[in-house]
């Protein structure tokens, strides 16, 4: 062989030789960083590739990825210890799971070099170093207990639990009346205004299936052998927040459950478990315990509602209603209607009624706030008075002569008031009645409530009639309960519902002279002691005011005051005499336990 020849066999090995050595990494790290960019970019195929058994590697590597539910697989290498045609190379790995989970560790890549090419030793410790070769990851969620709801005294009135709706469609069977009859016979226990007619009414109203009664779990339990398989009956299940007591302000409740339920969910924890090939877990290698929400705390007293409740439950065929407030804080502390006040909604946050003589007390804080009077300032109470071409009698068309105007707030003469409010500028009305709490906007969060209107009276036959309540004024039990308690607490308080979640107000509410306060504190006292509040007398010391507000139909019975830190007002919808309202009130706090 020529010299030339030889030399060219030569070269072309060493080329060979290059071309060879180039197809790969070259060493350790090049070879660990390949595999890990590769099962980073969820090429499992292609990191299998780079291992020493890539047909279980692959297979590994993709349950990985499944079972984690990943999304993103940030992946480095380390250290690297060489000896010989082994290797030892750290590796860390950052999971990106579902809902913003992190899951970070390390470990270390086994290396070998066969035939001058490094690989990664297969094993599933590749993947995470506690991870057995017979062993899979899988990913589990850890629901976080839902937030309670509780009133003042902590005890709870909603829960985490499921309820269950039942369900009538009237076109589903072919024996409507009957099923309609079994469902309110069964069903009537929860709830006594279940009949069979209203079911057949609203069924026949209904689109799609009538929703009869939504029962707690413990009610569907005692009824369900009942009901199931009553032809055109159907259940539905859902988790939600359940009352512990279907009784317990039942309306106030669907309000705040409302409010509460987006936020009822706490954070929900998670965690990574090996499992074996039986199906079985055998480690925990990560775990986040999950957050609950904190409790909502209702400003309610579950004595006072109860006591509230079974006083206006006792006006029969009347719609009734009282709001009682905690003066100090602005805490509402019930809100109770009866069954006939509820078919007009929740009236007695937001329901707007004329107040009659309860406005007194506006335009007496009025006229103190002007200057004009005192509450010894000498007033005319004779039985009818002429203000422009408008007459304005006293009830039964009573007499007192001239008398302080204490006494003539104490037996609510009309005439003197409507003298008294002739005489004032004609946005003082509106400005006393904001310093007392009526008028702003209040957004209490978890109840709607309107406060109250008072318009400008810049006319002066309009501004003596709305000085005795029987104009244009508009107010809510809210709204006088508001009055109550800001003469109690000597300034307007901002009501609330949910602790931890603030009442925004809007609206001035000008500050009341203490003058003023000591005055309108002073007749209250008067009205009950040995005025037309003196049925409840006997009570305590008790501030108030009666009131009777014409209306077609008859007249609105009111009561409004203040015992020690609680302030209340009574509304009985044309209930007649303000001593009705009276003995509302009075049912209440006689129902209440001693040291209230």
């Amino acid at each position: 062989m020529s010299t030339r020849v030889f030399t060219m066999l030569i070269a072309a090995a060493i080329s060979v030789a290059a071309v060879g050595c180039s197809s790969g990494p070259q060493g350790p790290a090049q070879a660990a960083d390949a595999f890990l960019q590769a099962f980073a970019d969820h090429e499992v195929q292609a990191a299998a590739d780079l291992t020493s058994q890539p047909e279980k590697a692959a297979p590994a590597m993709a349950s990985a990825w499944d079972q984690l539910q990943a999304e993103q697989l940030i992946a480095h290498t380390g250290d690297a210890r060489v000896s010989g045609d082994t290797a030892t190379i750290d590796y860390s790995y950052e999971w990106r799971l579902p809902k913003d989970r992190v899951w970070s560790y390390s470990g270390q890549l086994q290396m070998g070099r066969s035939e001058g090419r490094w690989s990664v030793r297969w094993t599933s410790a590749n993947i995470h170093p506690q991870l057995g070769n017979t062993q899979t990851l899988q990913l589990r969620g850890i629901p976080a207990p839902r937030a309670r709801v509780n009133e003042r005294s902590g005890s709870d009135v909603l829960v985490p639990g499921a309820v269950y709706r039942v369900m009538f469609r009237r076109n589903a069977t072919t024996d409507p009346v009957g099923v309609s009859n079994t469902l309110a016979n069964v069903l009537r226990q929860f709830d006594e205004r279940i009949t069979s007619e209203r079911i057949l009414t609203a069924a026949r109203k209904a689109d799609g299936p009538y929703t009869v009664e939504v029962l707690s779990e413990w009610e569907y339990e005692q009824v369900s052998a009942d009901l199931v398989g009553l032809s055109g009956v159907t259940f539905g299940r859902q988790a939600d927040l359940v009352p512990t007591d279907r009784h317990f302000a039942p309306d106030l409740l669907t309000q705040i459950r409302k409010t509460v339920i987006d936020e009822v969910d706490g954070k929900a924890g998670w965690s990574v478990v090996t499992v074996n090939s039986n199906g079985a877990d055998t480690d925990v290698l990560k775990e986040v315990e999950p957050q609950t929400s904190p409790s909502f705390s209702l400003s309610i007293d579950r004595n006072i509602q109860n006591a509230a409740q079974r006083a206006v439950d006792l006006r029969e065929n009347q719609q009734a209603m009282m709001v009682v407030l905690q003066p100090s804080t602005g805490a509402i502390l019930a809100i109770a209607q009866n069954e006939d006040a509820d078919a007009d909604g929740p009236v007695a946050a937001s329901g707007m009624y004329p107040p009659g003589s309860t406005f007194k007390t506006v335009t007496a804080a009025a006229a103190m706030t002007a200057g004009q009077v005192t509450p010894d300032t000498v007033v005319p109470c004779p039985s009818r008075i002429t203000v422009g071409d408008r007459t304005i009698p006293n009830y039964d068309l009573f007499s007192v002569g001239d008398v302080p105007m204490s006494t003539a707030y104490e037996r609510s003469c009309n005439t003197a008031f409507a003298k008294i409010a002739s005489e004032l500028g004609g946005d003082d009305l509106r400005t006393a009645a904001a310093a007392l709490g009526i008028g702003p906007d209040y957004t209490v969060v978890g109840l709607p409530t309107v406060s109250g209107s008072v318009p400008q009276d810049d006319d002066l036959v309009q501004r003596a009639e709305d000085g005795i309540g029987q104009g244009k004024v508009l107010v809510s039990p809210f709204g006088l309960a508001m009055v109550a308690a800001t003469v109690a607490h000597g300034s307007a308080t901002v009501p609330y519902l949910i602790s931890g979640h603030p009442t925004e107000v809007k609206g001035d509410r000008p500050q009341l002279n203490p003058e003023v306060v000591d005055g309108l504190r002073l007749m209250m006292r008067k009205v009950v002691l040995g005025g037309t509040a003196e049925r409840i007398a006997d009570q305590g010391e008790i501030y108030g005011k009666t009131g009777e507000a014409e209306v077609d139909g008859g007249s609105h019975a009111w009561f409004v005051g203040y015992r020690g830190d609680i302030a209340f007002a009574t509304l009985v919808v044309r209930g007649g005499s303000s001593d009705n309202a009276v003995a509302v009130t009075r049912d209440m706090l006689t129902a209440l336990p001693s040291g209230y």
